[in-house]
């Protein structure tokens, strides 16, 4: 494993030495939050590809392959297709309002009445989100080196916050750029084919699996419908995702960069489907269908090879938790500390500004880390996650961009009602039962449309300056150099 070990190392000084160099580039807000908003189609398809391709959308993609062959495939598939909705019909407006956070969105929209609710929904959102990526790390690095789980988290856990912290999305756009290298290396061009070799060919894994393994809606229609209310409306509205739009050069960097990820995401769902029922095929009796990843990559694998394709793991992982992190911290600090203290900071370029983040990234970062530690579930913490996400504050964030009538007491209404709606029926239901994000959407959707009814319309300078905003003429927005980062 000597060689394998030299390869992860090397991998992860690559990622502090990235880290270091986004530093130098971080000097103002701006850079330190959203890359200056100058990434071009390059950059900007393989970091949004990346940050959302996590280690559930690997290790757990390889998972459900495993136990339900290619209909498996559908988690990340949902996924891929939240990303080209948001990619063909938002982001070009998202990316030109220009803001940080969606709680600014939510402001701008509704009159500046949203913020501190709908940022403490999104925080809970993003923090467990990154706890789940953290989560992750103690399967790849027991893996690697026999090491203890909580020990795997405190060192996967800080190599992120380092090199987040240093650079802030300088840092986490280098460092997942090289991530999403390495992935496409390792799964696709070196595992996927690896794995059907090994297990006899695409007639050989028919002839040992049941036709169940090779029926595309074989996981059952209940779970993809639930799949695609989660993650493709998911895509849509997280503060992660949203972060890296507003990183885009122009709207047309959002928009077609934007789609060329998604379709990258689609290709990674039918990837994964595939090797988890290779897996099936060499391993049948495996105790867990998350063991599938690790197992046949450990055993399959030559050297080399093997730690190039762990490193595509750690990548997965890594450039989800950077991205849930800031924008954790984002959210954190610009839409709760803040107001919560009475001091809204226009944009500047003080460099106390990148200081600030900078710190809330440390200590979102050390919060993530310990959270990772206590729990122990990520399939609950994720589901915990989303369902907040979406009963919460899909209705008001979709009803601001195509509804004029909603009202800011109707976009409260709906947060409230939908997220005690969510965390009750998790309360009483399950957590990983289907009927909190349904019926807590549901009545998200009904106080949104109740109570906009009900109140006084928005008033018209407020949609005035908000049409302004969402066409790119706001003349209060300060004109960025855009360099062309490619």
């Amino acid at each position: 494993m000597a060689v394998d070990y030299t390869v992860i190392v090397v991998y992860l000084a690559g990622m502090l030495a990235m880290g270091w160099w986004g530093m130098r580039r971080a000097k103002s807000k701006s850079e330190f939050l959203v890359a200056g908003r100058r990434l071009g189609p390059t950059m900007y398809s393989g970091t949004m590809a990346a940050i959302v391709l996590g280690g559930a959308s690997t290790i757990g993609g390889v998972g459900l392959g495993y136990q339900y062959g290619l209909s498996g495939a559908w988690m990340v598939f949902t996924i891929g297709l939240g990303l080209l909705a948001l990619s063909v019909f938002f982001s070009a407006r998202i990316a030109r309002l220009k803001v940080y956070t969606v709680s600014e969105m939510l402001d701008l929209r509704y009159g500046g009445r949203a913020g501190v609710i709908s940022g403490l929904v999104m925080w809970a959102y993003t923090l467990m989100l990154a706890v789940t990526s953290t989560i992750a790390y103690a399967t790849i690095f027991d893996v690697l080196f026999d090491m203890n789980r909580t020990v795997a988290i405190i060192l996967g856990g800080s190599i992120v916050v380092a090199y987040s912290t240093l650079g802030g999305m300088w840092s986490i756009t280098l460092t997942d750029m090289v991530q999403f290298v390495v992935k496409t290396i390792g799964v696709l061009l070196l595992l996927l084919p690896i794995a059907v070799v090994k297990a006899g060919g695409f007639s050989e894994m028919k002839a040992k699996l049941p036709t169940e393994y090779f029926d595309p809606l074989g996981i059952g229609g209940e779970t993809i419908f639930t799949y695609v209310l989660i993650y493709t409306f998911g895509m849509l509205i997280g503060q992660d995702i949203w972060q890296r739009v507003f990183t885009a050069r122009s709207d047309k960097t959002a928009k077609w960069g934007g789609t060329v990820a998604g379709t990258y995401c689609l290709a990674y769902a039918l990837a994964g489907a595939v090797i988890g029922t290779a897996a099936k095929v060499l391993y049948p009796k495996l105790g867990s269908p998350d063991d599938a990843f690790a197992t046949i990559v450990k055993d399959e694998l030559p050297m080399g090879v093997r730690g190039l394709v762990l490193a595509a793991a750690l990548a997965a992982v890594m450039s989800t938790s950077s991205g849930a992190l800031i924008a954790c911290a984002t959210v954190a600090n610009n839409d709760i500390w803040s107001r919560l203290r009475g001091v809204v900071r226009p944009d500047g370029e003080a460099h106390d500004e990148v200081k600030g983040n900078r710190v809330f990234i440390l200590i979102m970062g050390l919060a993530v880390i310990g959270t990772a530690i206590a729990l122990n579930n990520v399939v609950e913490a994720l589901t915990v996650a989303y369902n907040l996400l979406v009963g919460g504050l899909l209705v008001p964030i979709l009803g601001g961009l195509l509804w004029r009538r909603g009202t800011a007491q109707g976009a409260l209404a709906s947060v409230v009602v939908g997220g005690v709606a969510v965390i009750t029926l998790m309360a009483t239901h399950g957590i990983l039962a289907n009927e909190p994000v349904y019926y807590g959407l549901l009545a998200s959707l009904a106080a949104y449309l109740v109570v906009s009814l009900m109140t006084k319309r928005t008033d018209a300078a407020v949609l005035a300056a908000w049409r302004e905003r969402l066409a790119g003429r706001d003349p209060e927005l300060v004109s960025e150099p855009v360099p062309a980062h490619q």
